[in-house]
């Protein structure tokens, strides 16, 4: 669809070009409600939310949280910012309170919209736990000094919540902004302002607001589509967090940029990915490998059809091979493809092609996306390895981040002076390009796509009485990956369970940082300089926690 290999393009031209091409074919789907929109209701929805959120002040650069699975109008939100020069800043479903006022206070967020809740969480309450004066203040003159920046809380949906804005009000909203002023700031944008926020543990210390650009995330999207073969006629099954790039960027702009229809599940479940595929004819599925497993070891797996399905992405961990051969086979995904890359590189650095062989697609996660360097380089010396030599892996192109919020000095860690991004993760590129995933040198846990900082949870657990150390390492685990294991040395005359430290979890952080593997120990394994050695913590846990590999 493009004549050039990179645009200048916002996400709101993305968005006009399918309408103006494609304005008839589907553009979102639900298939367990009644709920079908084309290109052209959907850029109607989109551009009355947009004028709503004018109308109610928000302003060029004002950051707008969405705190939601994957409901409908999502996606229209994450347009309607995008055509007002608004940031939209993705916030975990399993994220708790604990956690959501980190995120509202580190990135200063003007604007939140919320759902009722997920699982076990009710989102509507933390609000009013965290922001009482939603009970009494007029509506967008929040003044709360916990957080100074927030200004108004809209609800996501039908329900009328005090202090709230309702979905139905907003979109009304939208008649009172003129198109003049419309248009008129529309014409404001640039392709290089941030337009995406998203919160990643990084490879140090706390949660990290990732900043992306519209030219960052739409070249991209559009890349990763061309190397699944999309066009107006796919059909892409979206069973996976749309708070996650894996959702909002390799689903949503994926299929923006070649008109593809969103077939969108508002949660993961087997049975409805089984029976979307089927009723709409999707041509691609998405998900990480624990997902694919789920649905082919379903007892209802042989009931359905899924002739229609031809590609798609595979992501978040290592795919075995049996898995990939059963997916390609038993479910006609013959040109799935495997994507890497992280929330920094906007975030696929590397993607396998249609036609790649399946060792490549289970042994390594591609080779470069066009107009990106990828290289290995020697961590200590920062000096660019050979093929078959492991070291970090490292990216330079239009794809690495603006930066991290309001943190210069991480940044700067992460991105260094001739513009290379450092990964943290180890890696070994062959003599044709396919780079393979080795190892790590951070700390970081990835339980199943999700990234798990240890250092955040050590930091939790200390609050704990009678905590006196913990150390936290990632268990190998057959089907996530790996799971939260934590070490943890008790102060005297304390006696704790397993169990007890899970309890203290409970409620307080999110569900897959929870330790599910837990180890009482009187001392670490130490370097001569004082160091404690992970890695010997992590073979300690592979041993003590066999299970985890059953």
């Amino acid at each position: 669809m493009w004549d050039q290999s990179l645009r200048e393009i916002t996400l709101g031209t993305l968005l006009d070009e399918a309408v103006e091409n494609y304005p008839d074919n589907d553009a979102v789907v639900y298939v367990d409600r009644d709920f079908r929109l084309t290109y052209r209701e959907f850029s109607h929805v989109v551009d009355q939310m947009a004028r709503g959120l004018m109308t109610l002040g928000v302003k060029k650069g004002e950051k707008v949280a969405i705190w939601a699975s994957n409901v409908p109008h999502w996606v229209a939100l994450q347009f309607a910012t995008a055509k007002i020069g608004a940031v939209l800043l993705t916030i975990n479903t399993y994220y708790k309170e604990h956690e959501l006022s980190y995120v509202l206070k580190q990135s200063e967020a003007e604007n939140i919209f919320i759902i009722d809740g997920f699982r076990d969480t009710d989102y509507v309450r933390t609000l009013y736990d965290l922001v009482p004066e939603l009970r009494t203040q007029a509506r967008g003159y929040l003044n709360n000094k916990d957080f100074p920046h927030l200004k108004r809380v809209f609800f996501l949906g039908q329900e009328k919540h005090r202090g709230m804005y309702s979905l139905p009000e907003l979109l009304a909203l939208g008649g009172m902004t003129s198109d003049r002023d419309y248009q008129a700031r529309r014409r404001e944008l640039d392709p290089h302002d941030v337009v995406n926020m998203q919160y990643t543990s990084g490879t140090t210390g706390f949660p990290k607001g990732v900043m992306l650009t519209h030219y960052n995330i739409a070249n991209n999207g559009y890349w990763i589509g061309e190397h699944q073969k999309l066009t107006h006629r796919d059909r892409i099954c979206l069973p996976v967090p749309l708070f996650h790039c894996f959702g909002c960027v390799l689903g949503v702009l994926a299929a923006v940029s070649h008109a593809s229809t969103m077939v969108i599940l508002e949660g993961f479940n087997p049975l409805m990915v089984m029976t979307s595929v089927e009723a709409e004819k999707c041509t691609a599925l998405y998900g990480v490998p624990t997902m694919f497993i789920a649905v082919l070891d379903h007892r209802m797996f042989s009931k359905f059809d899924y002739s229609s399905l031809r590609t798609g992405i595979m992501a978040g961990s290592p795919c075995p091979v049996k898995v990939m051969r059963q997916v390609m086979d038993k479910m006609n995904m013959s040109e799935v493809t495997i994507c890497y890359g992280l929330t920094e590189t906007s975030p696929v650095m590397t993607q396998t092609r249609t036609d790649d062989d399946i060792r490549r697609k289970t042994e390594t996660v591609g080779r470069p996306m066009p107009e990106i360097e990828v290289q290995v380089v020697d961590p200590e010396t920062n000096r660019t390895l050979g093929p078959g030599e492991q070291g970090e892996v490292c990216c330079r192109g239009y794809n690495v981040m603006r930066g991290y919020y309001n943190m210069p000095e991480e940044t700067s860690r992460t991105i260094d002076a001739d513009g290379w991004l450092h990964s943290g993760d180890l890696g070994v590129m062959d003599e044709d390009g396919y780079l393979s995933i080795t190892g790590r040198l951070k700390d970081m846990i990835i339980r199943g796509g999700e990234n798990v900082y240890p250092r955040e949870i050590e930091e939790f657990l200390y609050t704990m009485e009678g905590v006196r150390d913990v150390q936290v390492v990632g268990v190998p685990s057959n089907r996530y990956g790996e799971e939260v294991g934590a070490f943890i040395i008790l102060k005297e005359g304390y006696d704790y369970a397993p169990e007890d430290i899970r309890d203290f979890c409970r409620g307080r952080i999110a569900r897959y940082k929870t330790p599910k593997y837990v180890a009482f120990v009187d001392e670490y394994p130490m370097t001569a300089s004082g160091k404690v050695q992970k890695y010997k913590l992590r073979e300690m846990a592979a041993e003590l926690f066999p299970q985890a590999m059953r």
